[in-house]
């Protein structure tokens, strides 16, 4: 059976503090590329396999629009998005389904409460059920049967790995990441999900976010479209306080978390980063990204210290702070 890094892989990337006292560790690997592309840093074994997670949508999402799906602006940046929910993210994804002639019916990913707290305490007092559109991935399926529409394919069984927009994206993932797929698994929204070294995602999220869109090639032309898309509009790629948005608003970086502590950002100058952690945490990815690039020096560490503020970092006692989540000093 294949396998991710192990525990003998990994190095520590974050601690957890509270009242003087070091409470937990995060380990994990984390690999940073130069803005030519070539690797200036690697903490444990990068070249260990992962599974991305959400942190493949933006290579799925270039995909997807290279099959025709022909979306720009807040429906492009929310088709590579893992969003909370609200009704203003409803509202694109319905517009987005509405142009291909498509409805929520034809969406693939289970319906689902929105992470957005708000929204579900609204949606709990109106009495109202669990939605495919409020489900974290439901941009991600629009901008795939919005695919399908456009090339003919059937979207009936569009999550199918044999089917040919998942063929299309795969060989499109393998043209980025510059490697052969080494295992395909489901994902939590019910697609398929890639296993790739933690280099090769870097890679392919570096060739993503330092794409121009002037460029000759069409890929490259849609993956530079993609990332002003998503800078331009950083709600859509999380919501209100969620990490992803933060740090795109406060940074101007593109950033994409996965489940299972996989992170990816990449910096205006096209810097990059990718780690997993190892026990699968989020908590701490958006801080350990933003630090590494600043030691590549990308990004200035006052710019990774407003970051720190208004990511929701602090250790409560008491219902105050008494501690902090914190990049290792080991690191």
């Amino acid at each position: 059976m294949l396998e991710t890094l192990t525990v003998a892989d990994a190095v520590e990337l974050a601690v957890v503090e509270r009242s003087g006292f070091v409470e937990s560790r995060h380990a994990g690997a984390a690999v940073v590329l130069s803005p030519d592309g070539d690797v200036v840093a690697r903490h444990g074994n990068a070249e260990a396999l992962v599974l991305p997670r959400s942190s493949l949508k933006p290579l799925q999402a270039v995909a997807a629009v290279t099959a025709g799906a022909a979306l720009e602006g807040e429906q492009l940046a929310l088709g590579t998005a893992s969003h909370t929910g609200t009704d203003r993210h409803v509202e694109v994804v319905r517009e987005i389904l509405a142009a291909g002639g498509l409805t929520e019916d034809d969406l693939g990913c289970p319906p689902a409460w929105p992470s957005d707290s708000a929204t579900r305490r609204e949606l709990v007092r109106d009495h109202a059920d669990k939605s495919r559109l409020r489900m974290n991935c439901s941009g991600k399926h629009a901008l795939m049967l919005r695919a399908c529409v456009a090339t003919g394919w059937a979207t009936e069984g569009y999550l199918d790995p044999a089917h040919p927009l998942q063929v299309h994206i795969r060989e499109v993932v393998e043209r980025l990441t510059g490697e052969k797929i080494a295992h395909t698994a489901i994902d939590g929204c019910g697609a398929p999900v890639h296993a790739m070294s933690l280099t090769g995602l870097a890679r392919g999220v570096h060739r993503i976010g330092s794409a121009s869109e002037r460029s000759p090639f069409a890929l490259h032309r849609v993956a530079g479209t993609l990332v002003r898309a998503v800078r331009e509009h950083p709600w859509t790629i999380a919501g209100p306080g969620a990490p992803d948005t933060v740090a795109i608003e406060s940074l101007g970086v593109f950033a994409k978390h996965g489940a299972e502590g996989v992170m990816v950002m990449v910096a205006p100058n096209g810097t990059t980063v990718a780690l997993k952690m190892l026990d699968g945490s989020g908590r701490a990815v958006t801080v350990v990204a933003a630090t590494l690039l600043a030691r590549a020096g990308a990004l200035g560490d006052t710019q990774v210290a407003e970051l720190e503020a208004n990511l929701r970092l602090d250790i409560l006692g008491g219902g105050e702070p008494v501690g902090r989540i914190r990049v290792s000093p080991r690191l």
